[in-house]
């Protein structure tokens, strides 16, 4: 299997030059699709610039410095996607949380150190399990057993601790409810749910704004009640 991919063919959520080299690094199988998350070595090279090359790379990660959602990352084609949380430990001591500006790319954004421990996770799927308890699957790929009587419903948001999956909080996907959108013309930008229309059809139902606009469930993001509970660009803290 080869994790090269053609430059021109990278995905449009890249912040990667079109032109360069021809070969750039594929994201390896993981808990994001391909077009929606970044490798972890053009984080380092390319975004961050704290390395030069793909050697000197494997060597940070060796060195247990670099950390992706708590834990010490050790594959540079470790896909990077929305929310995740990227941490340096000592001497950088920096964190940082991914997430996509008003052109729909995929940007690495600062947040405080406390925050690195917390991510946020939209239910996608919700299924019954043995023992009569329900599994709920978030944007991210993990799976969470809760029990039957859970008030968890797909297009919620979980408020999580890292790199444990212990629920912090719950945030429904309401009328009121702040949210954060991950996809179409207002890509980046902050929302007040107004509305959720079901659509009895095979189109997708529709999430309207109080701002005057509405967009498809699936590119909403619930962050927050009066404010987003963690940061989501530069200047909008929790």
């Amino acid at each position: 299997m080869t994790f090269r991919l053609k430059r021109r063919a990278a995905p449009r959520a890249w912040t990667v030059p079109r032109k360069g080299t021809k070969w750039v690094k594929r994201p390896g199988p993981g808990p994001h699709a391909q077009d929606q998350s970044i490798p972890l070595l053009l984080v380092l090279r390319d975004l961050r610039h704290l390395v030069a090359s793909a050697r000197e790379a494997r060597l940070l990660l060796r060195a247990g410095v670099v950390r992706v959602d708590g834990k010490v990352a050790k594959d540079l084609d470790r896909g990077l996607g929305l929310m995740d949380t990227l941490s340096f430990a000592a001497p950088l001591n920096a964190h940082f949380r991914v997430v996509k500006n008003r052109r729909g790319k995929l940007v690495l954004v600062a947040i405080p150190a406390a925050e690195a421990t917390v991510k946020l996770g939209r239910v996608r799927f919700k299924h019954a399990v043995r023992a009569g308890r329900i599994e709920v699957t978030l944007h991210d790929g993990r799976n969470l057993l809760v029990a039957a009587n859970s008030p968890y419903r797909v297009g919620d948001s979980l408020k999580l601790e890292v790199p444990g999956q212990k629920v912090v909080e719950h945030l429904p996907l309401a009328s009121g409810a702040l949210a954060y959108v991950a996809g179409g013309t207002h890509v980046g930008e902050l929302a007040r749910v107004e509305r959720v229309e079901v659509r009895n059809s095979s189109q997708p139902n529709l999430v309207h704004f109080k701002e005057g606009f509405s967009t498809v469930k699936e590119y909403v993001f619930v962050v927050g009640q009066a404010a987003p509970e963690v940061t989501i660009a530069e200047g909008v803290d929790r």
